[in-house]
């Protein structure tokens, strides 16, 4: 029987000069990607330099996580932007994380919008458009994680752009595969075990409930856990005891990914 392979990323760099946010020197230790801020929803230049150089150390590979010019909100309130200053947004932000890649002797593996430019772009396909427009004028060979179904993903794979469907365990899912909004109850899972069987039912089954109770078919090749939870670094111990004890192996897609690629760009 041959492996199953998944790769678990979370979100890293998300501190800012003396505020620090997240665990990162301990999580780091067990995830397989590590989505970088690169200083406009989270992170700093300092932060950006230490967590690029942590990555190299542990083997893991290293996306870039452009969000929001919004400190103050997190890069989780919508915003209005037009195309060309959202592309070079974006582009800069790119920019930034190549060079410290390049400092430290490592490359981009992946890219991933943070928050709500994440999520506007399930379902707002002129957002979807500019993101992808924007990666494909600088990174056209590096994979964005997408959420299946999404307006991100549909976009993505008609451009050409290479993808990577994403998961998350610590999130409730709506009927449509777009996540719980924040506001909510119940859209963080906050409970380790709880996010942990789900992740190994997302992998093994291709199933999540969702907040209403009702399966859902789902398929990805990333899990996400978000480095900004209460428990983030108590979910990935979780989950990988889980993956280890269904023989499940946890690697950087830049180890596996391009054998199984969906995009055929």
């Amino acid at each position: 029987m041959s492996k199953r392979y998944i790769d678990l990323n979370c979100d890293m760099g998300e501190s800012f000069g003396v505020y620090k946010l997240g665990m990162d020197e301990e999580v780091i230790k067990l995830i397989s990607s590590a989505n970088v801020a690169c200083g406009f929803h989270g992170g700093d230049p300092n932060v950006m330099d230490r967590t690029v150089a942590m990555a190299k150390e542990y083997g893991v590979g290293i996306g870039v996580h452009m969000g929001f010019p919004d400190l103050l909100g997190f890069g989780r309130r919508n915003m209005d932007i037009a195309r060309e200053d959202l592309m070079n947004l974006i582009i800069y932000q790119i920019g930034a994380l190549d060079a410290f890649c390049r400092k430290h002797g490592t490359v981009i593996q992946h890219v991933k919008p943070h928050g709500n430019m994440n999520n506007m772009a399930d379902t707002d396909e002129e957002m979807a458009e500019n993101i992808v427009d924007a990666i494909l004028a600088v990174l056209p060979d590096v994979p964005i994680f997408v959420k299946p179904n999404s307006q991100l993903h549909r976009v993505a794979e008609a451009k050409g752009l290479p993808f990577v469907l994403e998961l998350f365990p610590d999130r409730a899912y709506n009927n449509d595969l777009t996540l719980v909004s924040r506001r909510q109850p119940g859209a963080v899972v906050k409970d380790p075990e709880v996010a942990a069987e789900r992740a190994v039912r997302m992998v093994t089954e291709g199933r999540v409930t969702s907040i209403t109770g009702d399966t859902l078919e789902v398929r990805g090749e990333t899990i996400c856990v978000h480095g900004d939870t209460p428990t983030a670094l108590e979910i990935v111990r979780r989950i990988r005891e889980k993956f280890d004890r269904q023989g499940i192996v946890v690697a950087p897609i830049s180890q596996w990914w391009k054998s199984n690629k969906r995009c055929s760009c």
